[in-house]
């Protein structure tokens, strides 16, 4: 059964024994889901059962995302750099689109949520393409929270792709060097549909970027965690909005 948005109330009461106001939430959230193959190595199993238990939390996530309104959810799926895993995960990474579109899919057109992706799209195995391109289609007409998968991407490549962009343009003489500003870098980028993050979030203990929307996070809140991703849950997801709503943003103000 799909699941339903319940009616919220102008407080969210929590495990954690506080409140989440629903009066400042970011409007997008990007997460860096990392711990899957320590999860799966803690309790002996394979690295493929802690990406399984990856996709249980990526549907307890875009639950309440949804359930609060947010406008954008940006994961990151598959780098880059991800090729260099042994050739079996990554085969095995390559499934898993497929696999929770199949069981999810219907859930999240019923929920208006618009799935779209960010990476080389071109480089991706024929049956992961079908089965992400298949969810764009079904959902492209959806008005709700946009789900946006980073598959294949890295920043640097994303920005590399930009400044050619802008380069050809120059060369073709559409644009003046005079005309490039920082609002014609953000319409070359991947990203361009969306608003820059509010907030990023990375599980696992680990405390770096790792070439994920290196130019869009410039103003972003940053929060970090020891939890491996199988384990964040939507409490974990909630500590890190009641984190968010107590930093101030500055912009370089005051």
């Amino acid at each position: 059964m799909a699941f339903r948005i319940p009616f919220l109330k102008r407080k969210l009461k929590t495990e954690i024994n506080t409140e989440l106001s629903l009066e400042n939430l970011p409007k997008h959230v990007a997460i860096i889901m990392d711990g899957n193959g320590r999860w799966a190595k803690q309790r002996g199993l394979p690295r493929a059962a802690g990406h399984k238990e990856g996709m249980t939390t990526i549907k307890k996530i875009v639950s309440k995302a949804v359930e609060l309104n947010l406008e954008a959810l940006t994961l990151y799926a598959f780098s880059t750099e991800n090729w260099k895993r042994p050739k079996t995960e990554v085969e095995y990474i390559m499934k898993l689109p497929s696999q929770f579109l199949d069981t999810y899919l219907q859930e999240l057109v019923d929920n208006n949520v618009q799935v779209r992706t960010i990476g080389d799209f071109s480089k991706l195995p024929e049956h992961t393409q079908k089965a992400v391109q298949t969810s764009i289609d079904r959902t492209a007409s959806n008005t709700g929270l946009i789900l946006n998968f980073a598959l294949n991407y890295g920043s640097r490549a994303e920005m590399l792709d930009a400044l050619k962009g802008i380069a050809h343009d120059v060369e073709a003489k559409r644009i003046a060097i005079d005309d490039i500003n920082e609002e014609l870098i953000n319409q070359k980028l991947y990203t361009h549909f969306l608003n820059d993050p509010d907030l990023l979030i990375r599980t696992s203990g680990e405390v770096r970027l790792s070439n994920f929307l290196l130019w869009q996070v410039a103003y972003s809140e940053f929060y970090f965690t020891d939890v491996y991703w199988p384990d964040f849950d939507e409490n974990e997801f909630v500590k890190a909005l009641i984190v968010y709503q107590s930093r101030k943003r500055r912009y370089g103000g005051i």
